[in-house]
């Protein structure tokens, strides 16, 4: 199950279908509350509090808003609006019906918005809490695994599930199986017997096993769960005011130029120096560059599945982009704060596509400081060595230049930076990385230090990236997304790489087989009255 029309990611509060945003002081309450009949695509109903894609936008549009928009919020309370039900995960009519593709990159962007929760937790001090006031299964308690507190409803009947493997024949995808193991730290067998099981856990062994942080009386629960909330909120060193609004996205910066096997994406520099954040809010280059760069890869990813391999450029004056990337390091508050975790999060989400991404880097780039972590974030670059192609005599070259931003405050998920990952285990090359700092790389240093795949000169450099991206077109997609993903992420294994690398690999699998998605697969025939038919073999 598709959709035809191109989807789209931006989003307001007062549009929302299936969440209610309230802030109050120092916490804000984010209630879901699903229309049945507000699914993304035709064909399903989205009963008791299940969600699709488009659910899940209006999530993360929320925890965005959160960020910038409020940075009085030191607790967000995610719960119901729904009696008796919280949420029962994803919901299994549109799983069963999508194709493989759509599954995938629902998957991703549901567990990129939970790390973004647990991100704003971790680098913002703005924590989450689920208030799970009813039956809470599957995708629901990975939500509340994606907080930092979970409290239960005493009531005899609420339960915590993962009911996927026994009811469905797949596995938790967003996180689940590592989040209880990694986060919560309950131990193995328990976890075991716990991810076996279809009626799920309720009241004090929920919190035995560590599924569940509290229990709190069915009486009284708002209340209570507020009175706990203000005292969270105590413990946070969240301080900031003034937000600034997301105004609704104007592509300025960020060009997109599709065809049917690739894309070129240009990101176009600041025209102007940098002036202060608070008063440019949402206009202001770096963070409207973010906004842009993000908006555009969830809609490459979700609407133009065909073009295999991004073509990523840059235009503009290096100087004036370490003139905004030191405006927003500098300022040393709330707002610089989450425009740095924003474009991490972005570059991130660039991490994990699975595309082909080539960084070409010619005269008239501007491939410095943030903007190189772009280049870096590809799986190859290639700068010109000569004058731009269109104009021989010109004595323009092109440069690329190190800053702070590549040596800290953009990690990848494995908790390295692309630097690190670049040059793994090889510390005196990072030593001579940071001393070439702060002044323009040619074509042949950048060579030299191992930053570019390959220098073609001007005569050479049409037919070079020409063969080069016929090349890779020739190749097999999946082979190229497993290759990618593996050299992408060297080094150490994170909650956030285990849930994108091992759970998701396994979870593709299952997908593909027939026990999960045959005719007569758990997924196809949950609801139906009719058992699943399974091949036994174990392979």
């Amino acid at each position: 199950m598709t959709t035809t029309t191109p989807v789209t990611f931006d989003r307001r509060p007062d549009e929302y279908r299936h969440w209610r945003l309230h802030v109050d002081g120092e916490v804000a309450w984010l209630e879901m509350d699903v229309d049945e009949q507000g699914g993304l695509v035709p064909g399903y109903e989205l009963k008791l509090n299940s969600y699709d894609l488009g659910v899940d936008i209006e999530l993360y549009d929320a925890t965005q808003r959160l960020r910038f928009e409020h940075p009085e919020v030191r607790v967000v309370v995610v719960t119901s609006a729904k009696d008796k039900v919280f949420c029962a995960g994803a919901n299994i009519r549109m799983l069963a019906a999508s194709e493989h593709h759509w599954k995938v990159n629902f998957c991703k962007f549901t567990n990129e918005t939970r790390n973004g929760m647990e991100d704003a937790t971790e680098h913002s001090g703005q924590t989450y809490v689920a208030a799970v006031n009813g039956t809470c299964a599957g995708g629901g308690y990975e939500i509340a695994l994606a907080c930092e507190k979970i409290l239960l409803i005493d009531d005899n009947s609420s339960t915590v599930a993962l009911p996927e493997v026994p009811l469905l024949g797949v596995l938790p995808g967003t996180g689940g199986l590592t989040r209880v193991v990694d986060k919560r730290r309950v131990r193995r067998d328990l976890a075991d017997v716990f991810a076996t099981r279809p009626d799920g856990v309720k009241g004090k062994t929920a919190v035995d096993w560590r599924l569940v942080d509290e229990l709190v009386p069915r009486q009284g629960f708002r209340e209570a769960v507020a009175k706990r909330a203000r005292e969270i909120a105590r413990e946070s060193d969240r301080t900031g005011e003034g937000g600034i609004e997301l105004t609704p996205l104007e592509h300025r910066y960020v060009d997109t130029d599709v065809t049917k096997d690739q894309v070129t994406i240009t990101i176009k520099g600041p025209e102007n120096d940098p002036g202060d954040l608070h008063e440019e809010g949402a206009n202001g280059w770096f963070l409207a560059m973010t906004r842009e760069l993000d908006d555009a890869i969830l809609r490459l990813r979700t609407n133009e599945v065909e073009a295999g391999t991004w073509i990523l450029k840059t235009q503009g004056d290096p100087e004036k982009v370490l003139a905004h990337e030191q405006a927003v390091f500098g300022a040393k508050d709330w707002l610089g704060n989450e425009i740095t975790q924003y474009f991490k999060r972005t570059l991130k989400r660039l991490d994990v596509t699975s595309r082909s991404l080539i960084a070409l880097i010619e005269p008239g780039s501007c491939f410095a400081g943030s903007l190189l972590e772009l280049a870096l974030a590809a799986d190859r670059q290639y700068i010109l060595d000569g004058p731009p192609i269109d104009d021989e005599d010109s004595d323009e070259r092109a440069t690329i230049r190190l800053s702070e931003a590549n040596f800290g405050p953009f990690p990848m998920g494995n908790g390295l930076t692309r630097l690190q990952a670049r040059f793994h285990g090889d510390d005196d090359h990072l030593a001579w990385l940071a001393r070439e700092k702060d002044h323009e790389l040619s074509a042949a240093e950048a060579v030299e230090l191992g930053l570019v795949t390959d220098a073609p000169d001007d005569l050479d450099w049409e037919d070079e990236i020409r063969i080069a991206l016929e090349g890779r077109a020739s190749l097999s997609p999946d082979a190229l997304t497993g290759l990618e993903a593996n050299h992408r992420f060297v080094g150490p294994e994170t909650i956030e790489t285990k849930i994108f690398g091992r759970l998701a690999a396994w979870q593709n699998w299952i997908f593909t087989r027939p026990n999960a998605s045959g005719p007569e697969g758990a997924l196809r025939r949950y609801g139906t009255g009719q058992k699943a038919v399974f091949d036994r073999k174990r392979v």
